[in-house]
C-alpha cells in the first residue's frame, strides 16, 4: 500500500532506538500499535458503511426501476382499454329504457289525485 519495504522499516527503527532509547522504545511500539490498530477498525468500519450504504442505494434503484416498469404495464394495459373498440347494443332497447316527456312516470300517476 505504501510501498515500504524491509531496509526501510529497519532504518525507521533504528532512528527510533536513537531517539528514544531502549527504555521508552518499548512502550511507543505498544502505543504506536494500538494507535495503528484503532485506526485500521475505523477504516474497516467506515468501509462496511460505505457498502452498505452503497447496496441500499442499488436496491432502492432496482425497487424504482420495478415500480417503474409495473406502472409502464399499467399504462399499457389502461391504453388498450381505451383503444379497444367498445362493445354497442344494436338492439334499438335504450329509448324504451328511458321515459320520455310525454309518458308518464310511475311518481306521476301515484301523485295525481
Amino acid at each position: 500500500m505504501f510501498d515500504i519495504g524491509f531496509a526501510e522499516l529497519l532504518l525507521v527503527g533504528l532512528v527510533a532506538l536513537l531517539v528514544l532509547g531502549p527504555e521508552r522504545l518499548p512502550g511507543a511500539v505498544r502505543t504506536a500499535g494500538l494507535w495503528i490498530g484503532q485506526l485500521k477498525r475505523s477504516f474497516s468500519a467506515i468501509q462496511a458503511e460505505v457498502e452498505r450504504e452503497i447496496g441500499a442505494d442499488e436496491i432502492r434503484r432496482q425497487l424504482h426501476s420495478e415500480q417503474i416498469l409495473e406502472l409502464e404495464r399499467e399504462m399499457k394495459a389502461m391504453k388498450q382499454d381505451i383503444l379497444a373498440p367498445m362493445p354497442t347494443s344494436d338492439t334499438g332497447n335504450s329509448a324504451e329504457t328511458t321515459p320520455t316527456a310525454a309518458e308518464p312516470t310511475s311518481q306521476d300517476k301515484t301523485e295525481r289525485p
